[in-house]
């Protein structure tokens, strides 16, 4: 069966150069991108709409809520229906959330992905994990996102139970000289993981883009039952 390519990138509210992180996301070839730090207010829907179009992708949109977090989708990708949820944060934070896509491609069941963006106090970092793999209940299912913690934090290890870590441990932050990884997909037992060919990105275009470098993975879905 093809493999599905499942990419994450936090891009920083767009306030960096749009055009690079367009050309980022062509050269990784995504069939299933998740975005942290998407616009939130004014004429958030155009400008996400017009990121999805110059990346080759669509956007399911309604991400009203999501704390800027959303999910592009390739045209290969099925989509059964996706929400975007808000995450409690102490009052005077940067808003959190997640959103969640139940989607699948031809001849695999489907699966649950989501795309995170964690709070920077460790406490609610934790309480978000634990919510969103409430919502995701047993579905066979991809976490992807900027958990603004490292492998030793518990909220990583929350979600490292059920599910376990398929990108690289490569550093994704800052994206100038990398030397933290916050940027992570997780996946399910049951999806297989294809080791991925490596990419040559350009290295202007990853530091105009954002502050974070993105991670990807390429993964085969569970088939249909009874196929």
């Amino acid at each position: 069966m093809t493999a599905l390519r499942v990419a994450s990138y936090n891009t920083r509210d767009f306030l960096d150069d749009r055009a690079a992180a367009a050309r980022i996301v062509q050269a990784i070839r995504p069939d299933v991108l998740c975005l942290q730090e998407v616009p939130r207010r004014l004429f958030a829907a155009h400008r996400i709409h017009a990121l999805a179009l110059a990346c080759g992708m669509r956007w399911p949109g309604h991400h009203r809520g999501s704390g800027g977090t959303t999910i592009l989708l390739g045209p290969r990708v099925r989509l059964t229906f996706s929400q975007h949820h808000r995450l409690p944060v102490r009052l005077g934070q940067r808003t959190r959330g997640y959103a969640v896509a139940r989607l699948a491609v031809a001849g695999s069941a489907a699966v649950t992905v989501a795309s995170v963006h964690l709070s920077l106090r460790p406490l609610e970092r934790a309480a978000h994990a634990r919510a969103i793999l409430a919502a995701i209940g047993s579905d066979e299912a991809i976490i992807c996102g900027d958990l603004n913690e490292q492998a030793d934090g518990q909220a990583w290890r929350l979600i490292a139970t059920p599910l376990r870590l398929v990108s690289p441990l490569t550093p994704t932050f800052p994206a100038r000289a990398p030397r933290k990884l916050l940027d992570v997909v997780f996946a399910s037992p049951g999806i297989e993981v294809v080791p991925a060919q490596p990419l040559e990105l350009d290295a202007d275009d990853l530091v105009a883009a954002s502050d974070h470098r993105p991670v990807w993975a390429d993964l085969v879905l569970p088939p249909v039952p009874g196929a």
